[in-house]
């Protein structure tokens, strides 16, 4: 299958922070145009990926509510319901190549990037702290994420289904030129600190509509 050409000017890295989350940027804009890519959809896949692997398209929405921001993420097998608030690095953020999410346990939508629902153009990214000595949402992407679970994204215009297609480990160093930053309309990625080895990988879970989604 042909794969998007990875995005050249909106890149992210996730490095260690307080909470074991940074996000820097390739570029020094957020707002920079991104190069062409190819996009060719298909029917979703469920089971795990290899590592650093990614679909090569994604699955054309039927029906379903339109792309909207996504305001609250239920995973059950993960333990996780989390509130989601948008995210955009200030201008210093940007001009330090360096930002960091806020320091609590919610999740962060990556507002410059893709909103998940029907007619949705790009990838919906939410990022999150993994917690070191404590008990906290995204630490269970780690231990509990696997292919084939479902998940739930709430949206203003409706609760929208998901499948996880792949949960992968990425190393920080190469994270910035991984498959992850592929365009997938409508396909949501979660992306923390790897629990085991959170200085030096993240944990990457890809969802895509779930088959009912497709309808």
């Amino acid at each position: 299958m042909m794969r998007p050409e990875p995005r050249q000017a909106q890149h992210l890295i996730l490095r260690q922070a307080a909470c074991c989350l940074a996000l820097v940027f390739g570029l020094a804009s957020c707002s920079a145009a991104i190069s062409p890519k190819t996009e060719v959809p298909v029917a979703a896949a469920p089971g795990a990926s290899a590592a650093g692997s990614y679909p090569g398209s994604v699955p054309e929405a039927g029906g379903g509510p339109p792309a909207a921001a996504p305001l609250r993420i239920t995973y059950p097998a993960a333990g996780m319901d989390i509130p989601v608030h948008p995210f955009v690095p200030d201008e210093a953020s940007v001009a330090s190549r360096s930002l960091v999410p806020p320091e609590t346990m919610d999740g962060y939508w990556l507002a410059s990037f893709g909103s998940p629902g029907a007619g949705s153009t790009d990838t919906t990214y939410v990022v999150g702290h993994s917690w070191l000595g404590r008990d906290a949402p995204f630490n269970r992407l780690s231990s509990s994420a696997r292919a084939g679970d479902r998940l739930t994204v709430h949206t203003g215009a409706g609760a929208l289904e998901y499948q996880v297609d792949s949960v992968t480990i990425h190393t920080k160093a190469t994270l910035k030129d991984s498959a992850i930053w592929d365009v997938v309309p409508n396909g949501v990625v979660l992306i923390s600190c790897f629990t085991q080895d959170p200085q030096g990988k993240n944990v990457v879970v890809l969802a895509l509509p779930s088959p009912a989604e497709l309808q």
